[in-house]
């Protein structure tokens, strides 16, 4: 702590005050601080402590405070005879500029500021963002009209029918009974812009072919 005897009047004095004299850091300051040596304590000495961390930060500007510098060294003793001035009235005390808790005020209110704007900001990307289309899977059974039909040919009409949203995937021959045998046939399909019911209106126009389809799965990606 601050070997100092006249801390209790140096409290006093800051109590209602920025500085030691005038609204400005000064080489008044410059002398107290000097001649402190070290932080008061802040839970002794508040008002002091305060002064003294904010007069520190001005550290690398001391000698180019305003005053007189040539009797800064007497100014700690003269603080320290200085009786606490009376309280200033309350119209004056609103017109005293906190210079200690308007930065971090300001710090605060900048902080939250920047935390709005990257809120803001985080909302717009993702509300901007193209979502992901809605897919389906599915398993169609083409079945033709008898064991005479040429499978390669229903098969190859099938797959010509193409249009966005629509990918035809594997197949395979499944025997239906009577020698006759069915297309299996999978395709993925983006559900808002292909119709089941369409494609298979589709498919029926190939009745060279095809007598009947049938959905047999169908799954959402």
């Amino acid at each position: 702590m601050a070997n100092f005897n006249g801390l209790p009047a140096l409290e006093a004095h800051l109590k209602s005050r920025s500085y030691v004299d005038g609204h400005v850091p000064s080489q008044a300051d410059v002398g107290v601080f000097n001649s402190l040596g070290s932080a008061p304590s802040p839970a002794e000495f508040p008002h002091s402590a305060r002064w003294y961390k904010h007069i520190q930060s001005y550290a690398s500007e001391h000698a180019t405070l305003p005053g007189d510098k040539a009797s800064s060294s007497k100014l700690f003793s003269a603080a320290s005879a200085v009786p606490a001035k009376p309280a200033v009235k309350e119209e004056e005390e609103e017109e005293e500029i906190d210079l200690f808790g308007s930065d971090d005020e300001e710090a605060d209110a900048e902080a939250e500021r920047i935390k709005q704007e990257r809120v803001a900001a985080y909302n717009a990307k993702k509300a901007n963002k193209p979502k992901a289309a809605a897919k389906s899977v599915v398993t169609l059974d083409v079945k033709p009209w008898d064991d005479e039909t040429d499978m390669v040919a229903l098969e190859s009409s099938v797959r010509s029918i193409e249009q966005p949203g629509l990918v035809w995937g594997a197949s395979k021959l499944v025997a239906i009974g009577y020698g006759i045998k069915k297309l299996q046939i999978t395709l993925v399909i983006e559900d808002e812009l292909v119709s089941l019911d369409e494609l298979q209106e589709k498919l029926a126009e190939f009745d060279d072919y095809i007598q009947s389809t049938d959905v047999q799965a169908m799954q959402k990606l």
